[in-house]
């Protein structure tokens, strides 16, 4: 298992150097690529994620003299699993995925001894909410970069679909983080966008949908960076994708019923809690069926091999970990029903450079 994972080099330490940048204390590493620029004391520091553009994504869906291509400046990790709610979470807040205990989409916590959909708060496969307290920021919150900045006595702003005035589209999402910066204040914003991952998801990494959906990205953010003054842009991405080819966990009986529960975590990276006397024979079954294209890790190698971090863990997140946990690296995707293995093409959350490398546009 070649080592992929840096977290002296991810998408948490770029948040930290903001933190450091502006004057507030850093949680963590900080990223000295990012520090250097940040010496240069912008007005407005804007970070902006475009959810799935990983460097390979960028690379092959763009023209190489085009805006987004010729401001690259270098590729960092992101952190593991490479997904929405990890990685979003670890630029949010600086923190690494085992100390935020924000681990995938699908979480087992403890607490209430179900799986939940953690953006959803719903209990895993079903639209049930799994409690009117929001389970995941119950037992899980963290502190923001932008919470921290303002306590701080920074000025600091969230520019997404889930924060007021609740941007509808990308052209909305850059014509606010453009009259943001218009404002005479030095200012950090964070801006998140969803594509190109959902039409990725839909209709595969290199389709004309997402090369269509890719260059007017691209488009977008060059005419916005002609409006913009003493400010420094970077736009990254939370990871990568690529084509899955997918089945169903239900279509291996003799792994579902050596299973406490199903599969959480992600479909590429599965959290899996065996019953005790079923160990050997999972092992075994699984091998079989998924070895030439899975890692099956104990849960003491996955702290060994520091996959979600170096930082202390979540007092949380040991009950959270399951006995195994399977790393995908090839493209086969362990899906826990036959409808979700049909309904995405694109795929994230392995362990392939694909998945894990992202870039830095410096503009």
């Amino acid at each position: 298992m070649r080592q992929l994972h840096d977290y002296n080099n991810c998408i948490a330490n770029l948040s930290n150097s903001v933190l450091k940048g502006l004057g507030a204390a850093p949680v963590g590493p900080t990223l000295p690529s990012a520090d250097e620029l940040l010496k240069n004391e912008y007005k407005n520091v804007v970070i902006l994620l475009l959810d799935g553009l990983g460097t390979y994504i960028m690379n092959e869906n763009l023209k190489e003299d085009g805006f987004l291509r010729t401001h690259y400046k270098e590729s960092i990790s992101t952190v593991f699993p490479p997904t929405t709610v990890v990685a979003t979470t670890s630029i949010i807040s600086g923190l690494q995925p085992i100390e935020s205990a924000w681990l995938g989409w699908d979480l087992y916590y403890p607490q209430v001894d179900k799986n939940v959909t953690v953006f959803l708060n719903t209990e895993q496969g079903t639209d049930k909410p799994v409690s009117e307290e929001n389970i995941p920021w119950k037992y899980c919150g963290y502190e923001t970069v932008v919470d921290r900045l303002i306590r701080e006595g920074k000025e600091a702003y969230n520019v997404t679909p889930f924060a007021p005035p609740y941007p509808e589209n990308f052209h909305d999402i850059c014509n606010q983080i453009t009259n943001i910066c218009r404002k005479d204040t030095k200012k950090y914003i964070y801006a998140y966008w969803n594509e190109p991952d959902d039409v990725m998801h839909k209709y595969g990494c290199y389709s004309t949908e997402a090369k269509r959906v890719i260059a007017e990205l691209e488009n977008e953010i060059a005419r916005m960076s002609e409006n913009l003054e003493d400010t420094l842009l970077i736009v990254t991405a939370d990871h990568g994708h690529i084509d899955g080819r997918n089945v169903s966990i239900t279509d291996y009986p003799a792994i579902v019923e050596c299973l406490v529960r199903m599969p959480s975590i992600e479909p590429r990276a599965l959290n899996l809690f065996v019953k005790e006397e079923k160990r050997k024979e999972f092992e075994r079954e699984f091998e079989k069926a998924f070895g030439n294209d899975f890692i099956l890790l104990t849960k003491e190698e996955v702290y060994d091999k520091k996959l979600f971090g170096t930082g202390v863990p979540h007092k949380n997140v040991d009950a959270m970990i399951g006995d195994y946990l399977a790393v995908g690296t090839t493209d086969l995707t362990i899906f826990n029903s036959k409808e979700e293995a049909e309904q995405f093409i694109g795929v994230h959350a392995g362990y392939t450079k694909e998945e894990m490398t992202i870039p830095l546009i410096i503009i």
